[in-house]
């Protein structure tokens, strides 16, 4: 992926990731929104929330991509979120993030910004759908503008692992050992490149 210019427009793919299985769909995401020249891939992440209140996690991590900034948030021309289900949820580092974008929510920075979501699971029915479906509605509350993936993705009515219309999703298995199929690569690099063409059309 190129360096990323401050100054020319991004697709944010902002993701937790506790055992690597998102981090994967990020990725592959990531190759579908440069597929288009005009436009970058900027993936971030979330520092894990601890139950201890005295337990915090360094500025940079040790590993994988760095964490987000409210910078690159504000400043983001598309926003895609991903996290593994929790209970039928979003995971409790990224709900976190989210909790603390009031700043951008009352200056409506991302308004009319078009946005998506994605999902890994342990199993087949692990909540992938009302997962993504929530992870939606603080998206909606920012004012922007929710993109899934269309039937005309023929890997949507031929796969037998992870995929929706409401978005890229991935069955992990429940040692989390199992790799993206084939369609659910597909379906990512897809989403990816659909959301960057929804951006530059919105620019």
């Amino acid at each position: 992926m190129p360096e990323n210019n401050s100054s020319s427009p991004y697709v944010l793919i902002l993701y937790y990731s506790r055992n690597g299985a998102t981090r994967a769909m990020a990725k592959q995401i990531a190759r579908g929104v440069e597929q288009s020249d005009a436009i970058e891939a900027r993936l971030r992440t979330v520092p894990a929330v601890s139950p201890n209140t005295e337990a915090s996690e360094a500025a940079i991590p040790e590993s994988g991509d760095i964490y987000c900034s409210q910078a690159d948030l504000t400043g983001c021309s598309g926003l895609i979120l991903g996290s593994p289900t929790r209970f039928g949820n979003m995971a409790a580092p990224l709900k976190y993030f989210l909790d603390g974008t009031a700043n951008q929510w009352l200056n409506g920075d991302l308004i009319g910004k078009p946005a998506g979501v994605f999902t890994s699971t342990g199993s087949l029915h692990g909540g992938q759908e009302t997962t993504l479906l929530t992870m939606m509605l603080p998206l909606l509350h920012h004012g922007m503008l929710i993109a899934g993936i269309p039937y005309s993705e023929a890997d949507l009515h031929t796969t037998t692992t992870g995929g929706t219309p409401y978005g890229p999703s991935h069955v992990a298995g429940q040692q989390h050992s199992a790799v993206l199929s084939d369609e659910e690569i597909r379906l990512c690099q897809n989403f990816g490149k659909r959301l960057a063409a929804l951006t530059l059309r919105l620019l």
